[in-house]
């Protein structure tokens, strides 16, 4: 791999999703946390929501911070709010030093009452809303492409996307490395965060791929294609982890056929044990 990557994991406080936060101060924090290396090729992999009362389009007002601190050789991943159509859209997005999109994932399964208000047309009335920044609801996409960069595939997830079994790969391609980036923060003090993470092993397991988790105020890690972690940032610490080669593995059954091949394991011993019950009679 003729690359880096690094994951990011800062800890910036959950308050800010209901503070006037300077978005200015959160970049240059992040920048300083990621440490780039101008001659280095390099992915910087920020986690969700970490800037959160701004849109990617207001992004560019602060492209002189990006391409002050980064080059050509970077690629920047971040989790950012984004409008399209009047829609407003948990993104994904994936930008050179400029700003300039190279891609652009947007959310497909919403957190209930997190990221939209269930009944809005009538709970809306009664000055209920939804417990994240703003009043309207987020919008959910339904389409989850492969991201390359650098020759290699991700399939991107953003937070609790990650806990759905057999149903991450929608589009049943190929891919290199699973990406979840999340937000953490809401889950407090519990045991959230440490549920939340082992969903990725899981995951990382059934599909039988490398996986990188960038969290804020939550963990982050690299884990490889049989659930171990290799590395891995605490809750409670910031920092990143570079990742500078990894190795590639095939598709499981499992990644192929998802969940069903419980059910064509229960018909194959179904089938079994009236097979052997015949004999036994004969």
């Amino acid at each position: 791999m003729d690359f880096v990557i690094k994951i990011i994991s800062p800890k910036i406080n959950i308050n800010r999703f209901f503070q006037n936060e300077n978005p200015e101060k959160i970049i240059l924090e992040l920048i300083k946390l990621s440490n780039p290396n101008s001659l280095e090729k390099s992915i910087f992999i920020f986690p969700e929501g970490a800037l959160s009362n701004i849109y990617l389009d207001d992004l560019k007002n602060y492209s002189y911070l990006f391409s002050e601190n980064y080059s050509d050789q970077h690629i920047i991943v971040i989790g950012i709010n984004s409008i399209e159509e009047n829609k407003i859209f948990n993104s994904l997005a994936v930008l050179d030093k400029d700003l300039n999109i190279l891609a652009k994932y947007n959310k497909n399964k919403l957190v209930p009452f997190g990221e939209f208000l269930p009944l809005e047309n009538f709970l809306s009335k009664f000055g209920i809303k939804k417990i994240t920044q703003g009043y309207n609801s987020f919008s959910s996409d339904n389409k989850r492409n492969l991201i390359n960069l650098n020759n290699i595939n991700f399939l991107p997830l953003i937070c609790y996307e990650i806990i759905y079994s057999g149903k991450i790969n929608k589009n049943n391609e190929d891919f290199d490395l699973i990406l979840n980036i999340s937000e953490d923060g809401w889950f407090g003090e519990s045991v959230g965060p440490f549920q939340h993470f082992s969903h990725s092993i899981f995951r990382s397991i059934e599909e039988g791929k490398n996986l990188i988790r960038s969290g804020n105020n939550g963990i982050s890690a690299f884990i490889n294609q049989k659930g171990e972690i290799i590395n891995q940032i605490k809750s409670t610490e910031r920092g990143f982890i570079e990742i500078k080669s990894f190795v590639k593995s095939k598709k499981t059954p499992f990644s192929s056929l998802g969940n069903k091949i419980f059910f064509y394991f229960l018909i194959f011993y179904i089938s079994l044990f009236f097979f052997f019950k015949k004999r036994e009679n004969k």
